[in-house]
């Protein structure tokens, strides 16, 4: 065992491949698996994400499209069409932003705050059912090594000239 590891850190390199595939598999699931749970209640796994960031207390008032695409690290562009949808169902609303009348911040209307909340109950069955074998204690561990992923990768698209 020791030769496979001194041998150019294939056992290094095999693991780091392993685990990029595990999250591409992970993250493909997710959004199929996510979508298809809240069908019922007509959204995507991208429209969930959305609606959950402006229920945020953080940013009830709004938050503006450059700032929403970074935090859930998506470009403009991908987000552009997201929003749009969700605008013509009446779930968001552009406003003027009060400390810039040039700018326009996205904020949930009343019929989208009806529909975060009458998703919670199969939300919230949804995470008990892809995640009822982790403990806490596992949630935890998992969560600190994902950010610490999600950080080098950040650093990565940052150095790329990515979208900030």
């Amino acid at each position: 065992m020791k030769q496979d590891i001194d041998q150019s850190g294939s056992l290094t390199a095999d693991l780091q491949n392993r685990l990029a595939f595990r999250l591409y598999q992970c993250a493909n699931q997710l959004n199929k698996t996510g979508t298809r749970w809240l069908d019922r209640h007509d959204v995507t796994t991208q429209q969930w994400a959305v609606l959950g960031a402006l229920v945020r207390e953080r940013w009830v008032n709004g938050i503006a499209v450059r700032d929403l695409a970074k935090l859930l690290m998506v470009s403009r562009q991908n987000l552009t069409g997201v929003l749009s949808r969700l605008e013509a169902r009446g779930w968001i609303e552009r406003v003027v932003d009060v400390n810039d009348n040039r700018s326009r911040l996205i904020k949930l209307t009343p019929v989208g705050w009806q529909r975060w909340a009458d998703m919670q109950e199969d939300i919230a069955s949804f995470y008990k059912e892809s995640m009822g074998n982790l403990s806490n204690n596992d949630m935890i561990h998992m969560l600190h090594y994902l950010d610490i992923l999600r950080e080098n990768f950040r650093a990565i698209d940052e150095a790329q000239g990515g979208e900030e």
